[in-house]
């Protein structure tokens, strides 16, 4: 199903926007050296339900997954890349953290994640690897226009991560948003301009640029939920939920100013 927004529904999508690039701003000032991924699980709970939303996650149970997955947001460390089950584990200087959220507010979802370095310790491969997901993603939502195509989109993305060296996972990419949150379109991470759906005014996607540092494969997690990359490598994911609208794609998961 892919769904057109109306204004109302927009209006809506702003709202669940705003709240998870809140929670996401203040889920990175907490995530400290030491910081249990438990408690971030906690807080983002606290933070969904004092903001009048609605979480995606608690009782996700799509068919990849062993679920319900039963917590508010994915935690990603070092080489966890994609929906990153929280458990007890205390974050140490130099962890590559990636937070992955998603929930509705009056019954429009919004989705986003950010990767970023816990500590003083940054090595500089990892920034690197976020830095290219970050740019990939800016010109993913420079490429969204309207009349313009889903392979607009996917090009601009691979074209970033290409330059930068990275091999691209197909498996896994952005998709549409909406009332529920993963729609059609796939929004793949790779792909040929000028191909696919045609972009229209009130269409809501998150692109997610992500990518692992020296391979394309993942691996399954123990817990049947969290994704590795297969050799270990780090990894990194960036994204944001855009709305299509007459003038370009508005970002509707930007952090408070």
């Amino acid at each position: 199903m892919i769904e057109i927004l109306n204004d109302d529904q927009l209006s809506r999508a702003r709202r669940a926007g705003a709240l998870v690039g809140t929670i996401l701003h203040t889920l990175r000032e907490r995530a400290a050296v030491g910081t249990n991924l438990l408690e971030l699980d906690r807080l983002t709970g606290k933070m969904i339900r004092d903001g009048g939303g609605v979480s995606c996650y608690i009782d996700y149970a799509p068919s990849f997954g062993n679920g319900p997955f039963g917590h508010y947001v994915c935690t990603a460390v070092n080489d966890a890349v994609l929906h990153g089950m929280p458990h007890d584990y205390v974050l140490a200087d130099g962890d590559l953290l990636t937070l992955d959220l998603a929930l509705t507010v009056d019954g429009i979802a919004a989705d986003a994640a950010i990767s970023f370095i816990v500590g003083e310790s940054k090595d500089p491969a990892d920034v690197a690897l976020i830095e290219a997901t970050e740019e990939a993603l800016r010109a993913g939502i420079a490429a969204a226009r309207p009349d313009g195509r889903l392979g607009d989109i996917s090009n601009a993305i691979g074209t970033v991560l290409k330059a930068a060296g990275y091999s691209i996972n197909m498996e896994f990419g952005g998709h549409g948003i909406g009332s529920t949150m993963h729609q059609e379109p796939h929004v793949a991470n790779n792909g040929r301009a000028g191909r696919g759906y045609r972009l229209r005014p009130g269409l809501l996607l998150a692109i997610e640029p992500w990518v692992m540092a020296d391979t394309d494969k993942l691996v399954f997690d123990a817990d049947g939920w969290t994704l590795r990359s297969a050799t270990g490598s780090r990894t990194a994911h960036t994204e944001h939920t855009i709305a299509i609208t007459e003038s370009g794609a508005e970002i509707l998961t930007l952090p408070p100013k």
